[in-house]
Order: structure tokens, then C-alpha cells, then sequence
């Protein structure tokens, strides 16, 4: 990759040993509040560490964040809009997300195909800038969705490209056995670093069901909020949906 970015859940500590890459640039992904009072994460692009204090201390109000945003010409957008991951969605947030915000996450490498195609026709629909990320929390996540904008050789360039609607979102998406993996390798992690969890080592075996009932309510988000939204599901979503439904059917 030219440039790589790290943007940690309302954190910048885990960017501190890569600085000294000329190819890095500081990013965070901000937990905020929703004037309707749902959650929300929010990517930022390109901060300082001075902007991430900030940034941290109006992330309880959108509009004192979005706002301080706008005046530091900082790069931002809606992060995974049709996962439960932050809860229960409200139909007013939709329309901040249309009025306030210059960019939508199309391609989230956890999210499902379904996930990600309602993001792209919610993106085409209100014209927003769409950009793509791997969403990792293991190595073997890192780096396997990513956005490119062609010509780019700079952060400025490519943040500029993206604004004007010249990125490209690509890479992986998720699925059940790629979230499945990722949870075990996080518990198995966990238990190097923490002795004391080795005794929650049976849980393991209750992972690839958790991760299943996740898939499950995500879908079922989803496609709630897709009727909602756009009414008659298109012919490539159907197929999606059918896609799911068969999975589902396998599986139990």
C-alpha cells in the first residue's frame, strides 16, 4: 500500500510505534452520540494529536463535532450504517447522515455483501463520496479491504480524490467464517496476554455459535432498515437475501 492508516476505536495509542512511516497518517474511528440518542462511529481522517483531544471531548455532541470537523477541513465519514454493532438505529439519524455528512463506508471488511451493497445505494442515492476499510482486529484482517483513488501520491491527494468522488472502494467483505475466525483468534490472544481468562477456555467452544447468532441479527437489521429505506429490495439484493437464507438453512 502507498499510505496506511490505523484508526482505533476514540484512540490513537495503537498509531505510536508506527509514526516514525513517512507512509502513515493518524486516524480514528470516533464513538459519538446521535441527536436522536442512538450511538454512532464516525471515521476521521488524517488528525493531529492536538485534533484527537478535541475531537474526543465533543464526540457527545454531534453537532459541536461535526461542526469543528468542518472548520479543521478534517475528512470524515459514517462508518458502517447498517450494523446493530452500535445498537438500535433511528430513522431521523438517516437524515443527519444525508445533510452533514460528506462520505459514506461502502466496503467494511466485517460487514456482510448485503451490508455493503445497501451502503452503496444509500451513498448513490443521497451522492456521497464512498471509501473502504478492512475494519480489522486481527492480523490476518489487516490491509484486505483498503480504498484506492488512482494517481494519488500523497495523503492530500487521496483524501482530495475522495472527496470529489475518484475513490474506489475494494478488498474483502465478511462473512460468517471469516468473523468466526477473527473472534478466536482474538480469545486465544486474550489468553496469552491475560493468564487469568485461560480458565474461560471452554467458552471457545460456544464462539462459532455466538458469531452465527451476530450474523443472523445483522441480517435481520439490515434488512429491516432496507425497506425502510428503499422500499422493493432490488434484483441483486433478492439474490442476496437468498444467498443468506440458504446459509441459514445449512447451517441449522
Amino acid at each position: 500500500m502507498d499510505l496506511v492508516t490505523l484508526s482505533d476505536h476514540d484512540s490513537i495509542d495503537g498509531a505510536e510505534c508506527l509514526r516514525p512511516h513517512k507512509n502513515l497518517f493518524l486516524s480514528e474511528e470516533v464513538t459519538c452520540q446521535m441527536p436522536s440518542g442512538t450511538e454512532l462511529h464516525v471515521g476521521v481522517y488524517d488528525i493531529s494529536e492536538r485534533q484527537h483531544y478535541e475531537i474526543q471531548s465533543r464526540r457527545k455532541d454531534l453537532l459541536s463535532l461535526l461542526a469543528y470537523l468542518s472548520e479543521r477541513r478534517l475528512f470524515y465519514t459514517v462508518n458502517h450504517v447498517f450494523s446493530s454493532l452500535t445498537g438500535r438505529r433511528n430513522a431521523d439519524d438517516f437524515l443527519w447522515f444525508e445533510s452533514l455528512f460528506p462520505a459514506y463506508e461502502t466496503r467494511n471488511g466485517q460487514m456482510l455483501p448485503e451490508q455493503n451493497a445497501l451502503a452503496v445505494r444509500l451513498a448513490q442515492m443521497h451522492g456521497k463520496a464512498v471509501i473502504g476499510g478492512s475494519d480489522a482486529h486481527t492480523l490476518a484482517s489487516v490491509g484486505t479491504t483498503y480504498t484506492e483513488v488512482h494517481g494519488a501520491r500523497s495523503v492530500e491527494q487521496f483524501l482530495s480524490g475522495i472527496r470529489v468522488g475518484r475513490g474506489v472502494a475494494r478488498g474483502e467483505e465478511g462473512r460468517y467464517s471469516k468473523l468466526t475466525r477473527d473472534v478466536l483468534q482474538i480469545s486465544v490472544q486474550t489468553m496469552r496476554e491475560r493468564r487469568w481468562t485461560i480458565a474461560l477456555a471452554p467458552l471457545i467452544g460456544v464462539i462459532p455459535a455466538w458469531t452465527f447468532l451476530h450474523i443472523c441479527t445483522e441480517m435481520v437489521f439490515s434488512r429491516y432498515w432496507e425497506k425502510r429505506l428503499f422500499g422493493k429490495p432490488s434484483l441483486e439484493q433478492s439474490r442476496l437475501w437468498d444467498l443468506g437464507n440458504q446459509i441459514e438453512e445449512a447451517a441449522t
